[in-house]
């Protein structure tokens, strides 16, 4: 029995909130003992100690909620932030006003930075931001809007600490699903090379003796045999290509890092984009050869669809004009600003001026499957076809324009 593949994925940031768990818990016991050692020197030393109080009872009943990002809600985020400020407001009416005016401590003293930095590390720079601007704004609101030099210098050191985690904390997250998803393909690429193993080992190796024995035997045999050669390309074929799925490809660039990822395409979803390659490799066959990039060819999904159609198009064409052992061959180029998908065969040709003629009749193959379809999406279609050299059709579609 084959081993099954296991991804693990680490979380960069869990011992980040562990650090902030006992930050909490060593600054609580500091704002306490800081009090114990001047509580002489306050108005009302009472009302101080009721607010620590509470903060102690607080911080030791949510030590879980800052345990991990899923635990520590917004409404959570909200009340902490909303004690460490009644906090801030609460030091004129305990404390004297020439302590404050002197750059005394507040009531929770540098316990509000984990509050902040709670923030940073659930919801990155811009939440830090927030959270840091009204805990300046309260610092500033109790010295009467003259804050001392060590209160400005404190606040300035909260806000750029939290806006700079929050924004490694979001480059470690995208870094942290890159390497998931490349773990993920990983894993994938390994399952897909044992079962194209099974599959060269039993299936095909079947397929091409029951093609070679047809041969050989004739009759009815060598259409057996014959099918059985077209099954065993195709199924070669998907095997080699990946069996690449339609896929819808994202790019993220607001968490820091670039991070491109390729979904199942939802049937009748006309949002996102398509992987060109995955709608034209089903046409690869023991007569139709398929040459694609080896990287994703994304287009919207309205202009892949309709793209990949017009190929269909042209490849109906081969079927029908230019015979039954015509073969063919698609080619995919991305050229970046543009796709282009040329269409060979190796049939006859077409007679010069049979074109006009047909359009001339009401068949309207080339001028509407084809040529029209490229038209509506801002591209073209060019058709060059020399009798008894076989016919190309030239497919491009530019980017930016399609829709």
């Amino acid at each position: 029995m084959a081993k099954r593949e296991r991804v693990v994925r680490m979380s960069v940031e869990q011992p980040l909130w562990r650090a902030l768990t006992a930050y909490r818990l060593l600054t609580m016991v500091y704002a306490v003992l800081l009090f114990a050692s001047a509580y002489r020197k306050f108005d009302q030393p009472w009302t101080a100690a009721g607010y620590l109080a509470v903060l102690a009872v607080w911080t030791l009943a949510t030590r879980r909620k800052v345990a991990g990002a899923a635990s520590c809600t917004r409404r959570f985020l909200v009340a902490d932030l909303t004690v460490a400020l009644a906090g801030i407001l609460l030091t004129p009416l305990a404390d004297t006003h020439a302590r404050i005016a002197g750059g005394g401590p507040t009531l929770p003293s540098i316990w509000t930075a984990g509050s902040v930095l709670a923030f940073s590390l659930k919801g990155g720079w811009r939440w830090a931001g927030v959270a840091s601007t009204f805990v300046a704004v309260a610092n500033i609101v109790i010295h009467g809007g003259d804050p001392t030099r060590d209160t400005l210098h404190n606040v300035l050191l909260v806000w750029v600490a939290s806006i700079a985690l929050g924004y490694v904390i979001e480059v470690a997250r995208a870094s942290e699903a890159t390497l998931a998803r490349a773990l993920e393909i990983e894993a994938a690429t390994r399952e897909r090379e044992r079962l194209a193993r099974d599959i060269h080992d039993g299936v095909l190796q079947v397929l091409a003796m029951v093609q070679r024995r047809g041969t050989e035997l004739g009759g009815e045999a060598a259409d057996l045999g014959r099918m059985a050669g077209e099954q065993e390309v195709a199924l070669r074929t998907l095997v080699s290509s990946g069996l690449v799925h339609p896929s819808r490809v994202s790019r993220d660039e607001s968490l820091g890092a670039l991070v491109d990822t390729y979904e199942v395409d939802e049937p009748g979803s006309d949002e996102g984009e398509l992987d060109l390659r995955s709608l034209l490799a089903p046409h690869a066959g023991s007569k139709v050869s398929f040459a694609e990039p080896g990287a994703p060819v994304p287009l919207p999904v309205p202009a892949a669809r309709e793209l990949a159609a017009a190929v269909g198009a042209a490849l109906d064409n081969v079927r029908k004009h230019a015979g039954e052992g015509a073969r063919a061959w698609i080619l995919v180029e991305d050229w970046g600003d543009e796709v282009i998908v040329t269409v060979r065969d190796d049939g006859p040709g077409i007679p010069a001026g049979r074109l006009d003629q047909a359009a001339g009749e009401g068949r309207m193959g080339v001028a509407l499957s084809i040529r029209g379809r490229l038209r509506d999406l801002g591209g073209s279609a060019e058709l060059v076809s020399v009798p008894g050299q076989g016919t190309e059709v030239e497919l491009k579609v530019p980017r930016g324009t399609t829709q």
